[in-house]
């Protein structure tokens, strides 16, 4: 049944770097609750209690925000395959932008990627694995490739002009932290 860590062991390093999709959550103080899946090729283990996401532009801009308030994170995956399992990491966050002193060295850890938004940087504090038993067989056929498609056609201005209109305030009013970087000229 349940097991916890203080940090991300080898076998479950493995287990996450395995796994197509993940979740995370993240909440202010008040307001709504931000609970999204997450796919692509977006996530690293840095070290045993480090992990680094790369999130791409998208109709909302939650996390982000949560992040300012507070920033409580957790990522879950399950194992939709193979033996039942789901693990959570529960940790500390920060969105790092692009004009941020770190983004290029924390950026190097992806391959470039048309619509990255920013990085959170996450200082995972517990590691916890429960069961599954509960979560279905489902088989991956592979990932879609219509945000990085739809981030191309867009192009910085047009991605920047995006930010704009749709991710400088969480549903709830909170400030994202991009407005700096909707107004960086093109590089």
């Amino acid at each position: 049944m349940a097991r916890q860590y203080p940090e991300i062991p080898a076998h479950l390093k493995r287990f996450i770097e395995a796994q197509p999709l993940f979740f995370v959550a993240t909440a202010a103080a008040d307001g709504r609750v931000n609970l999204w899946p997450k796919g692509l090729d977006s996530l690293r283990i840095l070290d045993a209690n480090r992990v680094l996401w790369m999130n791409l532009t998208g109709s909302g801009n939650e996390t982000a925000a949560h992040l300012h308030q507070d920033p409580r994170m957790t990522l879950m995956f399950c194992a939709f395959e193979g033996e039942p399992m789901i693990l959570r990491l529960y940790g500390q966050a920060r969105a790092v932008h692009q004009g941020d002193d770190d983004w290029v060295a924390l950026y190097s850890n992806f391959d470039p990627t048309p619509g990255v938004r920013q990085l959170f940087d996450m200082r995972v504090e517990l590691v916890q694995t429960s069961c599954g038993m509960g979560v279905p067989f489902m088989e991956y056929r592979g990932q879609r490739p219509n945000l990085v498609d739809w981030a191309r056609k867009k192009g910085e201005e047009g991605l920047r002009e995006y930010w704009r209109e749709k991710n400088l305030l969480s549903l709830d009013g909170l400030p994202t932290g991009i407005e700096s970087e909707t107004e960086r000229p093109e590089p």
